[in-house]
C-alpha cells in the first residue's frame, strides 16, 4: 500500500509517520508513505498556494491550481482507491473505515489548511472527506497522520502479534478490557485472580465481560451501533 499526503505544512507530518508503527511498516516494505510539499506545486516566484476567498470574509483558502497539479501528477503515476480530504464535515473517522482502508489500494489524502481548500477541488477529485470528530484543527496533519496510523498497523504483517490489531478498541464495537502487567501486587492493587488461572476459556471469557461492561458504562452508543 502506498499512502500519498499532500500537505502546506509538511513538517508536522514527519515525527508522526517515521517512529513506531507506521516506521516498521516502511521498513518491512509493507507500506509506503509519501509526504509532498504543496510549496513545490505553487504558482509564481513566491510559490502562492493560498488567496483571498471569493465573496470576502476572513481568512485564506487553498487554491485549485497547486493542488491540481500535485494530484494529477501521482494520478498519472498510480491509482488510488481513495483520495481523501480532511475536513471537519466529513464522515466521522472509526474503526470499521480504517478497516475498509486498510484492505484496499493506494490512498491520497489531501491536508487542509487555513479555512480550507477551494470547493472545486473537492467536487473534481475527492471521493472520500474525514473527520476525526466535531472540533477543527489548525490543519489537517494531525488528521491524515492519525488516519495513517490507524490504517498501517492494520495491514497484515506490520504488528507482530496480528490478533493485538484485532483486539485493539473499536474492534466489535467493543472497548478493549482493562489491562494488566507485572507486579503482581501494586499499592495493595491485585491482578484479578482469573488472568492467574492459567484457564484461557475463562481467561477470554473474562475479557468478553469486561469490554461489554466498559462500553456500556462509558461508550453505550456502539452498542447501538449496526
Amino acid at each position: 500500500m502506498r499512502i500519498d499526503i499532500i500537505s502546506a505544512v509538511p513538517e508536522l507530518l514527519h515525527g508522526p509517520l517515521n517512529h513506531s508503527i507506521p516506521k516498521k511498516a516502511q521498513e518491512k516494505g509493507l507500506a509506503e508513505i509519501v509526504v509532498h510539499n504543496l510549496h513545490e506545486y505553487g504558482i509564481g516566484k513566491y510559490r502562492q498556494i493560498d488567496d483571498y476567498p471569493f465573496g470576502g470574509g476572513a481568512g485564506m483558502v487553498l487554491m485549485c491550481e497547486p493542488l491540481s497539479t500535485v494530484i494529477e501528477k501521482l494520478k498519472s503515476e498510480r491509482d488510488y482507491q481513495f483520495i481523501i480530504y480532511t475536513t471537519p464535515d466529513g464522515k466521522p473517522f472509526n474503526q470499521p473505515l480504517a478497516n475498509q482502508l486498510s484492505i484496499g489500494g493506494n490512498l491520497m489524502i489531501i491536508c487542509g489548511h487555513y479555512k480550507g481548500i477551494d470547493q472545486r477541488i473537492r467536487d473534481e477529485y475527492v471521493n472520500l472527506e474525514i473527520s476525526l470528530g466535531d472540533f477543527v484543527l489548525s490543519g489537517g496533519e494531525i488528521a491524515a497522520a492519525a488516519i495513517t496510523d490507524a490504517v498501517v498497523r492494520l495491514i497484515p504483517g506490520v504488528i507482530g502479534n496480528e490478533e493485538s490489531a484485532l483486539s485493539d478498541s473499536f474492534q466489535d464495537n467493543l472497548l478493549a478490557p482493562p489491562l494488566f502487567t507485572r507486579p503482581e501486587i501494586f499499592h495493595d492493587m491485585k491482578v484479578p485472580d482469573v488472568l492467574l488461572s492459567g484457564n484461557h476459556k475463562k481467561i477470554e471469557e473474562w475479557r468478553l465481560d469486561q469490554s461489554i461492561e466498559r462500553t456500556q458504562q462509558l461508550r453505550p452508543d456502539l452498542l447501538n451501533d449496526e
